[in-house]
């Protein structure tokens, strides 16, 4: 999901015009699922005001009753908190009363932590200090008791939701839904993720205990435990709830049309399909409509560019839709990609309403695309007035954000906001606008038959097109963390926890992230660290890293924060400044999250970046000429968003702390944006260095001399008039650019 979690201090602002949408979330889990650890980690990043209803803890920090369970709930919905049930609720009889909690203003919903019974198990006899002594030799009987009485929630029962987790990464993806949930968002309604609805509880699990090796990590739920670590229930969950192939989301019949290369039957697939579970592009034949495109030679298109790019999108799949059964489109292509021998489950045809895809047939698309006019704007017919009309006015606003025009050959990516119906009822998160060659002398820019340029510009917008689904694989897959740091760590970045900034010093924002020494190993030996969706590592970018990218992308929202704002940056000021003057130019253009992303076609962007940041820097140095500044990126950066540093060198901050936030700026971490744009004109990438220059000795940036510890060099800066290195004081790489100026400084 792409929601944005900056809202709070917006809404929080009117003072209670809009009413929170309270809801509650009963857990349902055998001892050792980790509910406490689900709470505890969405509670500790959510914008949305939880309470944790525990009842090992409810009475004045012991165990209590259900009945003071429920008071105690009621009194938090009162206040207009979100509240989760923190109890195992394994039977139906358990849930009754707590589903009784909701009305017509409070939604209820069940997360199901269906997990291995040997892993529930090993956890709670291996942990210790347990909020209701559940743990040791006893546990394992108690667990294994329990797990007889089990009856999966049903949405008969009252809910409005339920979210099965059979995974440690199921678990992950429920995590990050609920910590990212505004307090005036919502979700979806229905079941999802229960791969196996018939499913028998696992009769006799304690002969298998003597069997299980116990991963070190296991006495905590908080920990992450491989399948591999409990063979006999993995390889049964792997023969169970995979459908033919590992197509998980697929149902044999659907699979088997697949596979045939026909069009998938409407409602071959199941309501309870795990709406995360494979991200989908669906899209239409580019100008085959209304533009008159030959459809012969539209089809070597599509099969030549679906060819190319099913080796880049992993697991994730692309649909070509059609409305007909007769499409002579998709006939065309099915044949074509046979007889390449495309893999038919990451890319088949469908016939369908592209906007109701799941509602009325199944299958379900995180991202579709949009047959556009170059205006951006609804109307017309066919694709284009049918997706702006089910998405209703939420996306001509959005789209607006992103983009006022299209030029044919082009493709713009738009963030679906969480109030579209489309969103709602389809699960679509981002809708990928496109732009193909006209050839109806109806139309403008008709290219009369040129069919030479018209199939070259085919090619460009299908690579756009295929381009801006790569770069929401990529956001989507930075959101998912798994490593968890405390409040200290996220602290240390360089840029700040903006966040925080943006909600009124809510404490509550500072969270969890990547810590330096994991992100180390992630990037170590790897000096030029230009990772892409196809075929490398990928970066995870947590909640609070989110924030420079919420800022790029919905500016109008942070007006108090923004110096300046255009369609291509937006200017703010550090708020953990490492120096006087200390700014950030933000690239307004999405799927550039770091500097590994920038390719040669960014080239006019980081030249407007740079000379945006020139200017900032000019207009400090009318204020103060004795001033010099250094502009540049860091090579792995600590937040989410393409952004420029504009800094000045006198490094005088109660913010530099440690030797992390000095070498971040001081060593060849930081790559001088002068160079950058250098080496993308030349050899289409940036060279980047890992964080292992972070932790080298410390020395004057000037003089160059070695120094133990931050406060003595604080203390030598302060007062070294040494010139700058000559490297410093070539190809403009420090403002003002005269040298005798900088010397004499």
């Amino acid at each position: 999901m792409d929601m944005d979690c900056d809202d709070t201090s917006k809404h929080e602002e009117k003072s209670g015009e809009e009413k929170r949408n309270s809801i509650v979330v009963i857990l349902v889990g055998a001892p050792g699922s980790g509910k406490s650890t689900f709470c505890e980690h969405v509670m500790r990043s959510s914008p949305r005001p939880w309470a944790r209803i525990c009842q090992d803890t409810i009475n004045n920090g012991k165990a209590g009753t259900k009945p003071q369970c429920l008071k105690t709930a009621a009194s938090a919905l009162k206040e207009g908190k979100s509240v989760f049930i923190d109890r195992c609720n394994l039977d139906r009889e358990q849930r009754v009363d707590f589903v009784n909690l909701g009305g017509s203003q409070i939604e209820v919903h069940a997360v199901v932590l269906d997990l291995p019974a040997q892993l529930c198990i090993a956890r709670s006899v291996k942990r210790t200090g347990h909020e209701g002594n559940l743990q040791g030799g006893k546990a394992a009987a108690v667990v294994n008791r329990m797990l007889q009485k089990k009856e999966l929630p049903k949405l008969s029962e009252g809910f409005f939701r339920i979210m099965f987790c059979q995974s440690e990464s199921d678990v992950q993806a429920a995590i990050n839904t609920y910590s990212v949930l505004g307090p005036l968002d919502t979700l979806p309604n229905g079941s999802f993720g229960q791969r196996k609805p018939d499913t028998k509880v696992q009769l006799g699990i304690m002969k298998f205990l003597k069997k299980v090796d116990v991963p070190p990590n296991a006495g905590s739920t908080s920990g992450s435990v491989q399948d591999s670590a409990f063979p006999q229930v993995s390889k049964e969950r792997d023969t169970s709830c995979k459908g033919p192939d590992n197509l998980s989301s697929l149902s044999t019949t659907a699979y088997k049309g697949v596979k045939e290369s026909e069009d998938l039957p409407k409602h071959s697939i199941g309501p309870d399909v795990s709406p995360d579970s494979i991200p989908t592009l669906a899209f239409p034949s580019i100008s085959t409509a209304d533009f008159q495109f030959n459809i012969e030679k539209a089809s070597d298109v599509i099969v030549e560019k679906v060819e190319e790019y099913v080796k880049k999108v992993g697991n994730a799949r692309l649909v070509l839709v059609d409305l007909s059964h007769g499409s002579k489109i998709l006939s065309l292509v099915r044949a074509k990609a046979a007889q390449r021998n495309i893999d038919n489950k990451k890319f088949f045809t469908f016939v369908g309403d592209i906007t109701r895809l799941y509602s009325q047939g199944g299958l379900r698309c995180n991202v579709i695309a949009n047959a556009a006019n170059w205006r951006l704007k609804p109307g017309g017919g066919g694709v284009n007035a049918a997706i702006f009309s089910a998405a209703g006015p939420a996306l001509e606003v959005a789209t607006k954000e992103q983009a006022a025009s299209l030029l044919p050959g082009h493709a713009v990516v738009v963030p679906l906001p969480s109030n579209s119906p489309l969103y709602n009822r389809e699960g679509v998160s981002h809708i990928i606008h496109v732009l193909g060659p006209n050839m109806n002398p109806q139309r403008s820019n008709c290219l009369k038959d040129d069919y030479v340029k018209g199939c070259k510009v085919l090619r460009d917008a299908y690579t756009s097109l295929f381009d801006g689904f790569l770069s929401v694989l990529r956001n989507q897959a930075n959101v998912t963390s798994k490593n968890l740091v405390s409040e200290k760590s996220m602290k240390d970045t360089s840029c700040g926890d903006l966040k925080n900034h943006l909600e009124n010093g809510d404490q509550k924002t500072k969270r969890d992230g990547d810590s330096v020494s994991e992100r180390s190993k992630k990037s170590k030996g790897s000096h030029d660290d230009n990772s892409k969706i196809d075929g490398s590592t990928s970066k995870s970018w947590t909640t609070w890293a989110q924030a420079l990218y919420h800022i790029a992308m919905h500016p109008e929202k942070h007006k108090n924060v923004l110096l300046e704002v255009s369609d291509d940056v937006a200017v703010l000021n550090d708020l953990y400044p490492k120096a006087k003057k200390h700014l950030l130019i933000l690239a307004r253009y999405g799927g550039l999250d770091r500097l590994a992303d920038v390719q040669q076609e960014h080239l006019h962007l980081l030249t407007t970046m740079h000379s945006v940041g020139l200017r900032w820097a000019e207009k400090f140095l009318q204020e103060d000429s004795s001033m010099i500044f250094r502009l540049g990126y860091h090579s792995v950066p600590s937040m989410r968003q393409l952004h420029l540093h504009v800094i000045s060198q006198d490094f005088n901050s109660n913010h530099l702390k440690n030797k992390k936030h000095w070498n971040s700026f001081n060593t060849a971490f930081f790559r001088d944006s002068v160079d950058v744009i250098e080496e993308i004109r030349n050899h289409g990438k940036a060279t980047l260095k890992d964080e292992s220059y972070l932790s080298m000795e410390l020395r004057c940036h000037r003089c160059r001399s070695a120094h133990p510890n931050i406060p003595r060099l604080k203390s030598h800066i302060s007062n070294c008039q040494s010139p700058f290195p000559p490297s410093l004081l070539e190809n403009g790489r420090l403002v003002p650019r005269q040298d005798e100026n900088l010397s004499n400084s």
